[in-house]
């Protein structure tokens, strides 16, 4: 069977692949390994540990496929990093400085979702056979299974409305946790080990491969880009105005209809629906702090698994191809974009949807209609697959900044909230220690206000709806407490991470949660002599009692509410309540 489809390979070879063949090292019949999807028919996806024995025997067979190990994961196997250069060269220092485009494609973060772990491993099979071919200019690097947890936990239930393959994994990780929410919060190992491998890479281009859920629709392939006005910039101008219509091009080229991601989940999509807005918790949008184009591909879960596999195949190559031809000017067009945000002071940290501007695209589905179900005999929506249809839809992708933050010139973060210190360091943030003892004047932020999640939300309860006020302070440092330098290349990160208004900021996702609840109290009966005497030595504080008291009628008959009240507004209130523990140094 393997010697079968290798012949295969060769006879669909063209003159110049086979003269390919003799420039580069050989590898025999014998040698080529087959994915378990081809020696299936596209029946089966591999095992992680299939997928990983595959990536070595490429390794071993090739000088230009090196796997390395890259840290842990919650299932206690390692994070593996497979790099394609044609050069046989291994260092992202010098790709960095030199003229390469990085491409990073991460597979498996939810791995019923497999298409792209069994896309690359051919993808790259071919690389190495001289089947195919990238050009010199750009530099591949896949995570051959992001999610191992889940990816080592098989099944052939899960997913249930998805069109094959016959077993695959499931979403959760080894906590459980949806991986595709933990990029900023990193409550995974696999996070951490991401975001080491993401700093060490710093890839101009991410993929993240999907399948999608939803609706019925007659496209193979929906694509997830960076949000173009989040993106911002240069940057967000490049990415919507010339790489999205290139690669939708290509695709076409390639008998792919390709299509924003269907994010139509309360309507049919012939409504239109809003553009995908990526906050920092997923890939895409972790991506875009480090000013990288980001992707996920969104295959339709409908489709036989094939369909989806070569349709995510020849989406990776269009994105090769694209960066081929535009190396120079991806990695200009980024480098001006740094430098332009070293330079920028305000920073937009939530956004809202303008549905007063859309753009018309062309959406192939299928009629909808409703019919009486076989189970509740109540009306159930369906898509009519003899209805196809052709029909310019709106599609509303314009975002308006609705939070801005002016960045500080340094934060200041006390050291006994170790747990975001090594979350910045991860992430290549750039900190100093403060060699003593300290007291410098400060802008402090006091949570006035917010709203914490009804429900967990991967494992955590989150604050919106945040509202702050900010004073200037002198305030005592100690000795090994972290100052950072906003002039750095992770300033945006910085500020999404750090500034509590932002969409997902470690205070949004409970890490400074502590400050939230009181710990110096009184005992009422021996605090009334002390409260009387405070409100005869503060005719202000007096005043401001009896306002109180005559316009909540609530307040004024509850002794202990009055009580605390002049506590909170006296020396004896406690000084990090509520009293953001970030602090910001403005000069």
């Amino acid at each position: 069977m393997r010697k079968k489809l290798f012949r295969r390979y060769l006879l669909s070879y063209s003159f110049y692949q086979i003269i390919l063949l003799f420039n580069f090292p050989i590898v025999s019949d014998a040698q080529v390994p087959l994915t378990i999807y081809e020696e299936t028919n596209g029946k089966h996806t591999a095992t992680y540990f299939q997928v990983i024995d595959f990536y070595q025997r490429l390794d071993e067979l090739s000088p230009k496929v090196q796997m390395q190990s890259m840290g842990t994961t919650d299932a206690g196997y390692p994070l593996h990093l497979v790099l394609f250069s044609n050069d046989g060269k291994f260092d992202p220092r010098r790709w960095q400085s030199g003229n390469k485009v990085v491409i990073l494609i991460n597979n498996g973060i939810h791995p019923g979702e497999p298409d792209g772990i069994d896309a690359s491993m051919m993808w790259v099979r071919d690389l190495v056979t001289g089947r195919k071919r990238i050009s010199d200019s750009v530099v591949l690097a896949f995570i051959p299974v992001y999610n191992i947890g889940g990816a080592l936990n098989r099944s052939a239930f899960y997913r249930v409305d998805q069109n094959g393959p016959a077993e695959f994994g499931s979403r959760g990780n080894g906590q459980n946790l949806d991986l595709n929410r933990d990029f900023i919060k990193a409550d995974s190992r696999n996070a951490r080990s991401f975001a080491v491998i993401y700093q060490y890479l710093k890839p101009d281009i991410f993929i993240d491969n999907h399948v999608s859920n939803g609706a019925d629709y007659q496209h193979i392939m929906t694509l997830i880009s960076s949000q173009h006005n989040k993106l911002g910039g240069r940057l967000g101008e490049f990415m919507n105005k010339q790489i999205e219509p290139s690669i939708y091009r290509m695709m076409k080229e390639r008998g792919y209809d390709l299509i924003p991601y269907v994010n139509a989940f309360g309507d049919t999509p012939e409504s239109g629906w809003p553009e995908f807005l990526e906050g920092p918790r997923y890939s895409s949008g972790y991506a875009t702090l480090f000013n990288s184009f980001a992707f996920v591909p969104e295959t339709h879960m409908l489709k036989p698994y094939s369909q989806r596999v070569d349709a995510t195949y020849a989406l990776m190559e269009c994105f090769e191809r694209y960066a081929a031809a535009n190396a120079d000017t991806i990695r200009q067009i980024r480098k001006i974009a740094q430098e332009e945000q070293l330079n920028r002071s305000v920073f937009p940290v939530q956004w809202v949807l303008d549905r007063s501007r859309f753009t018309e695209i062309s959406f192939k589905g299928f009629e909808a209609g409703r019919k009486p179900s076989a189970v509740s005999k109540l009306p159930r929506l369906y898509y009519d697959r003899n209805k196809p249809f052709d029909k310019k839809i709106k599609f509303y992708n314009q975002y308006v900044a609705s939070v801005e933050v002016t960045a500080p010139r340094a934060y200041i973060i006390p050291q006994g909230w170790w747990k975001v210190i090594e979350r910045l360091q991860d992430n290549g943030v750039k900190m100093e220690r403060l060699q003593r003892d300290t007291v410098l004047e400060v802008e402090a932020l006091m949570i006035n206000e917010n709203k914490v999640s009804s429900r967990a939300f991967e494992g955590h309860y989150l604050n919106n709806s945040v509202k702050v006020s900010r004073k200037l302070i002198k305030k005592s440092f100690r000795r090994g407490d972290w100052l950072i330098q906003t002039a750095q290349p992770a300033k945006r990160f910085l500020v999404e991470v750090l500034e509590p208004e932002a969409m997902d900021s470690y205070f949004t996702w409970n890490f400074f949660d502590p400050i939230l609840s009181q710990k110096e109290g009184f005992s009422s009966y021996v605090f009334e002599d002390t409260a009387e005497k405070l409100l005869a030595e503060n005719p202000q504080l007096k005043m401001q009692l009896e306002e109180k008291r005559a316009t909540d009628t609530s307040f004024a008959r509850n002794a202990y509410q009055q009580l605390d009240f002049i506590f909170k507004n006296s020396p004896y209130a406690e000084p990090d309540h509520n009293r953001y523990p970030v602090f910001r140094l403005l000069n």
